[in-house]
């Protein structure tokens, strides 16, 4: 019995099983260390990086470079802005299923070489025609907006997954060390809050860093807790390397080594972006010139007209995902007066957007997406509003490779149903990550015994809307 060791113990006693949770402990624990993305891994698994949010390879050529995702909260009404539907003209005040039909307060009218119909609501968005690809038929899981909008952010309305930004940062990585791969402005902090930009499973470096609240002043907007006042540059640097040093020697001995590393490099990130955040976010930079063709300072357009300019100065910056917020568009009734704001709000600042990335030599590279959790009936709800729909309803997509002035699916005559090239939030996760060099049956996790990815075992790339 001398050549009895705990390995053998283990081995012998209860037939084997004590040593076969040790294995199954050993085999979690190296798989702990996979912080990065590993895409050019031939087994697709993770593998250690020096930082967590350094760049990486993407799986294939790659179409964008980054992203820029225009959330309209509260479900905009698509047949009162993209998705022309003359027969719901001609069929006003037919009721189907017992509800009236109501038709557009707005007329649409044809745009560009395209010829893509856009409504009369958006008249400063409609003269980039050309570089829209409106995603007609789309269709969800649920028409409630709590579920509804954590499933367009995560993939899941039943259970905590990580965000679409977290997930395209843990693939890719950032270009700016010294800015987060991964910036929300505004978000909301209802309907999912910070599970909308969160990491979920993932490390802690790949959550989103959130500027402002949804309806907050942007005029003196800052990233929370990055500024000491009373420690200077150099006795921070000494009071970092300190803290550093104990968190190292903890990650050694710790069985949560990855939330140790994700505590080291939030340390370090915002010892960095103490210099570079308030210099990107610095609007007094920008020309007048430039400031008036976002509408910053213009009643209406304003507070959008920031969040969209902040947008192309982060994306020129590098960072990975950046996701703005509108609200609301839950129109159940107003319809005309409250969507028309809406409108007002957004128009010129999303159009300046697009002129001021393509000018700069941007759009080609970057992938903007407008869309919210769902979209509205065609018949009444109360007196001038419609319900929400989820069976059918429109997001659209410029830049990135994307094809541009072209009408991907369709709904049913009166804009109900999704009827014709169908697509459903792991359909429109799938596509971006394919735009940005990621193969999203790739791109996965392991956590709990299993791998997991964004998609789950669904999605399909809409192939026919790339460039």
């Amino acid at each position: 019995m001398n050549d009895l060791t705990r390995r053998n113990i283990l081995q012998r006693a209860s037939c084997g099983f004590g040593y076969l949770a040790f294995a199954g402990l050993a085999t979690q624990w190296a798989q702990r260390g996979a912080i990065a993305a590993g895409p050019t891994a031939s087994s697709g698994a993770a593998v250690m990086t020096p930082s967590a949010t350094a760049p990486r390879a993407p799986h294939h050529a790659a179409r964008a470079k980054r992203v820029i995702f225009l959330c309209m909260r509260g479900g905009p009404s698509h047949v009162d802005t993209f998705d022309h539907k003359p027969a719901l003209t001609t069929d006003a005040g037919k009721k189907i299923s017992g509800r009236t039909l109501m038709p557009s307060p707005w007329g649409f009218k044809r745009y560009g070489e395209s010829g893509l119909p856009i409504s009369d609501v958006f008249p400063n968005l409609a003269q980039h025609a050309d570089d829209l690809c409106l995603i007609n038929g789309m269709h969800g899981d649920v028409p409630a907006h709590p579920e509804a909008f954590v499933q367009l952010h995560t993939g899941s309305f039943q259970f905590v997954r990580p965000s679409v930004g977290a997930w395209t940062l843990y693939g890719l990585g950032t270009d700016n060390e010294n800015l987060p791969g991964f910036i929300t402005i505004n978000p909301p902090s209802r309907v999912g809050g910070s599970q909308n930009y969160g990491s979920a499973f993932l490390p802690a470096a790949f959550q989103g860093t959130r500027i402002g609240s949804l309806g907050g002043d942007l005029k003196n907007a800052a990233i929370d807790n990055i500024r000491q006042s009373r420690l200077s540059e150099s006795a921070q640097r000494r009071q970092i390397d300190l803290v550093q040093a104990m968190n190292r020697d903890l990650a050694s001995q710790s069985h949560e080594a990855q939330d140790v590393e994700g505590v080291i490099e939030s340390y370090e990130l915002a010892f960095r972006m103490q210099a570079a955040v308030p210099s990107v976010m610095d609007l007094t930079r920008e020309s007048t010139q430039t400031l008036e063709m976002y509408g910053v300072g213009g009643g209406d357009t304003d507070g959008f007209g920031r969040q969209c300019l902040l947008a192309r100065r982060f994306a020129e910056a590098g960072v990975r995902y950046i996701e703005l917020s509108h609200s609301s568009w839950d129109q159940h009734n107003g319809l005309e007066k409250t969507l028309g704001k809406n409108a007002r709000q957004t128009d010129q600042p999303i159009a300046a957007l697009l002129t001021d990335l393509k000018q700069r030599g941007m759009l080609e590279d970057t992938l903007v997406v407008w869309g919210g959790e769902f979209g509205r009936t065609p018949h009444v709800k109360k007196q001038d509003g419609r319900d929400h729909n989820h069976t059918g309803f429109t997001f659209w997509m410029a830049g990135g490779g994307v094809r541009g002035g072209i009408r991907h699916g369709a709904t049913d005559p009166n804009g109900i149903t999704a009827v014709e090239n169908t697509m459903d939030f792991h359909d429109l996760h799938a596509t971006i990550l394919h735009l940005m060099g990621l193969n999203h049956e790739r791109l996965t996790y392991r956590y709990a015994g299993r791998d997991f990815r964004l998609t789950d075992v669904y999605g399909h790339v809409a192939h026919d809307i790339v460039a």
